[in-house]
């Protein structure tokens, strides 16, 4: 494993743990060069899944895409990268269990859009504003009554 802080790739396993879903292991590594702690996820590969885009476009889907998309609505947000490690491993798990490997992006944004709304009601509307491309003020403003009422 290689140290993403000094590049070395000599590290020790200072704590490992199954996931809550028991589809990944989490393990907790120490590098021996720098001594700085980072972690990692061990899971088994899986079947190749598609995403079907908006325009019709068939692209492989990414895991890590779909955590940098979550991140940026989380940015200054007081919601943990434990947090958001779980939405992804739940949007994943959503995917995986369905009948189908080819997935339209629609679906796996109401996953994530389920999942924000319960945990942060600002990373969810930033997350909304994207992911619905709202044209105007009026969408947005309509998107924030719904959650008012919700509440």
């Amino acid at each position: 494993m290689k140290c993403p802080y000094c590049g070395a790739t000599e590290t020790k396993v200072v704590d490992k743990r199954e996931t809550e879903n028991i589809e990944a292991t989490r393990r907790r590594r120490e590098c021996l060069k720098c001594e700085k702690r980072f972690t990692t996820y061990e899971r088994i590969e899986n079947i190749e899944l598609l995403v079907i885009k908006k325009n019709g476009v068939r692209e492989q889907f990414d895991r890590q895409k779909l955590l940098k998309g979550i991140l940026r609505c989380c940015i200054k947000r007081d919601i943990s990268q434990d947090k958001i490690e779980k939405v992804v491993d739940y949007v994943e798990n959503e995917l995986r269990n369905k009948e189908t490997t080819e997935i339209k992006s629609r679906e796996i944004g109401d996953f994530v859009m389920k999942k924000l709304r319960r945990i942060d009601q600002v990373a969810y509307i930033r997350f909304a504003s994207v992911y619905r491309d709202f044209a105007d003020l009026e969408e947005f403003e309509k998107e924030l009554k719904k959650l008012l009422k919700k509440k």
